[in-house]
């Protein structure tokens, strides 16, 4: 991979974004490559972790691409179905962000279950300044985050959002120094991992859905008949720890 990082462990895969000349800017070809590594966690679910190469996270999309996109491009949607397949992955994600997160690199971002950040993190989006919008989810998917208010700043005023106001509006679950945020981002995926796959599977599922009475008996019928279960349950009942 050209614009990638990936290593692959049992139970995650570590993404990082890696084109240091344009601050880790999202192009084409990083799409691809990201692409491709959805494709294998569709495949066979694992956790993933996303973070940027040299104290960027990814600088926004690459504007020269950018420009000459037209409207056939823009109802491709070609970065917002790569962050959607992103969102929709089996699953947890895990974005581990230090310094800049803007424009597409904010939208991927949100696009994860889960954000930390290092003290020098900035999210925002920028769009509107160069004469579009945040179309690949941050019109939606920020609102879902932060509250319509704060969303609005952000997208409408150009405001931008430092490691404090992300961890005070609840956009990131944690603020940890530099030199520690891989080594938090995997004590969280750690975490994670020692829960049963399917029911992470299963409540990540729910959740992404709204939530429905119904939704949550049929899911929690599934995981009521495995085999994996039975197996915690009964560890639990004889002293272990789930």
């Amino acid at each position: 991979m050209s614009t990638l990082a990936v290593e692959e462990l049992d139970d995650r895969v570590v993404v990082t974004l890696r084109r240091p000349r344009a601050r880790n800017a999202i192009n084409a070809a990083m799409i691809a490559e990201l692409h491709d590594v959805c494709a294998s966690l569709e495949e066979r679910p694992r956790l993933l972790l996303i973070t940027g190469d040299g104290g960027t996270f990814a600088a926004g999309a690459d504007i020269g691409e950018l420009r000459e996109r037209g409207r056939e491009q823009a109802l491709q949607g070609i970065n917002s179905r790569l962050f959607d397949r992103v969102a929709k992955l089996p699953m947890p994600t895990v974005a581990a962000v230090d310094g800049y997160a803007l424009g597409g690199g904010a939208e991927l971002a949100y696009a994860c279950d889960v954000r930390l950040a290092t003290p020098t993190a900035v999210f925002g989006n920028p769009e509107p300044g160069l004469g579009i919008l945040a179309a690949a989810g941050a019109c939606w998917r920020l609102r879902e985050l932060v509250g319509a208010s704060i969303a609005k700043q952000v997208l409408l005023a150009g405001t931008r959002l430092d490691a404090d106001a992300a961890l005070r509006f609840g956009l990131v679950a944690e603020v940890v120094p530099a030199g520690e945020l891989l080594k938090r981002a995997h004590t969280l995926l750690d975490r994670m991992a020692r829960s049963g796959s399917l029911a992470l599977r299963l409540t990540k599922l729910v959740a992404d859905g709204g939530g429905h009475p119904l939704t949550d008996d049929l899911a929690q019928a599934i995981l009521f008949e495995s085999e994996e279960k039975r197996v915690r349950m009964d560890a639990f009942l004889a002293g272990g720890r789930s």
